[in-house]
């Protein structure tokens, strides 16, 4: 089995772990928000001007694309993992839901610019929403090995993720 599924909720670490794993791998790295925005344009955009609808029909398409790689880690979008498709399509893949406490979250998308995140970037209280979210998407994420990322270095993530893949770096 060679290829590995970062999924979670945003501020996780998904990207960021994702591209320390490949390269203590020797894998590629897939982030399935930035090919779709490198493919179509921004994603707020894209749910703006052609809705969710069409916005989840790329990442499927992106889904049944990487299924077919080798030696790849891929990072998802939120709720890339959450769509039955998706998970079909990746089933041979080993998946981890990275995790992190709400202040984590909050404080991380915060650093990132809040804005930036369409499901944050209104809210009068982003850590009421956050905590809701993960309240939601608890099952769907629980589906998968969990990885608490909360006050870790990424190294101390990256080492844990080889460990449970059985791998040395």
């Amino acid at each position: 089995m060679t290829t590995v599924v970062l999924t979670g909720f945003m501020g996780t670490g998904k990207s960021t772990i994702g591209r320390a794993l490949a390269a203590a791998l020797g894998y590629a790295f897939v982030d399935t928000d930035a090919l779709i925005v490198e493919r179509h344009g921004e994603i707020e955009a894209i749910f703006a001007t052609l809705g969710e609808q069409a916005f989840r029909a790329m990442e499927r398409a992106v889904a049944d694309e990487l299924a077919a790689r080798d030696e790849v880690v891929i990072a998802t979008g939120g709720r890339f993992m959450l769509d039955p498709h998706n998970a079909g399509a990746l089933a041979d893949a080993r998946v981890f839901t990275l995790a992190a406490d709400v202040e984590e979250i909050v404080r991380r998308v915060s650093a990132d610019g809040i804005a930036s995140r369409p499901l944050l970037a209104n809210a009068d209280d982003p850590a009421a929403v956050v905590a809701e979210l993960l309240n939601q998407r608890r099952d769907a994420y629980g589906a998968f090995e969990t990885i608490d990322t909360t006050s870790r270095a990424i190294g101390e993530v990256v080492e844990d993720l080889a460990a449970r893949l059985d791998t040395v770096i």
